[in-house]
């Protein structure tokens, strides 16, 4: 263990690990409470969690998609090493996702379709295309952002706790596939949701602490440093 390790270690109370086990606990029964009350006898209950979750859970789960642990750990390393222009790539994803909500998810619920996959095929024939692009949006996933979510997220847990890294990823990745097996699409909303509320609420409260810091200087000082 290394030396900033160790005096982690020394400056975490008791408290500290009821709160990380706390929230754990939270997350395992939300998922536990979905599983049972989700109706997972049809492939519409199972993969689109029976079309009837409301709009606040779905938005929340969409953004968890898209922002995790490489977000909190990696861009903010990569601002803090090279400057605040390295969020103009997440600027770029407002306008995106707004083109993606306002023109092309209507042709996808018009031609009813869930996937890209199933879209393509549907849109320019034959099988082999659906194949190849589900094929290649696994493998990338997998490999450029599930790789890196795994590390980060298992980096916090053993810069926190102190436990080996390869034990901590082994952990995430049996929890998530519990939940996500057993659960289906509802046990995945319900669990994003309370982490969507932990992290926008632990984001804001690490800004307000950051600006107040007088190492940074606020917001003018933040510009004229990063």
């Amino acid at each position: 263990m290394s030396s900033d390790s160790q005096q982690l270690q020394q400056r975490l109370e008791a408290w500290d690990v009821v709160v990380v086990a706390l929230y754990f606990a939270t997350v395992v029964g939300i998922g536990a409470f979905a599983m049972y009350r989700s109706s997972r006898g049809t492939v519409s209950g199972y993969f689109l969690a029976g079309r009837s979750i409301l709009w606040f859970p779905v938005g929340a789960s969409l953004f968890v998609s898209n922002i995790g642990t490489e977000h909190f750990i990696g861009l903010s390393g990569s601002g803090a090493a090279s400057g605040i222009g390295v969020g103009a790539w997440e600027l770029n994803a407002l306008m995106l996702l707004q083109l993606l909500g306002w023109v092309f998810i209507p042709v996808y619920i018009a031609c009813m379709t869930y996937t890209m996959p199933e879209y393509l095929s549907k849109r320019l024939g034959g099988q082999r295309l659906r194949v190849y692009f589900a094929l290649l949006s696994l493998i990338l996933y997998i490999f450029t952002k599930l790789s890196v979510d795994l590390y980060t997220g298992a980096l916090f847990i053993k810069e926190s706790l102190g436990w080996d890294l390869y034990l901590c990823i082994i952990i995430l990745i049996s929890v998530t596939a519990l939940l996500t097996i057993t659960g289906g699409l509802t046990a995945v909303i319900y669990t994003d949701t309370l982490q969507c509320i932990i992290m926008v609420g632990g984001a804001v409260v690490l800004m307000i602490l950051g600006f107040s810091d007088e190492r940074i200087g606020g917001f003018d000082g933040l510009w004229s440093k990063y």
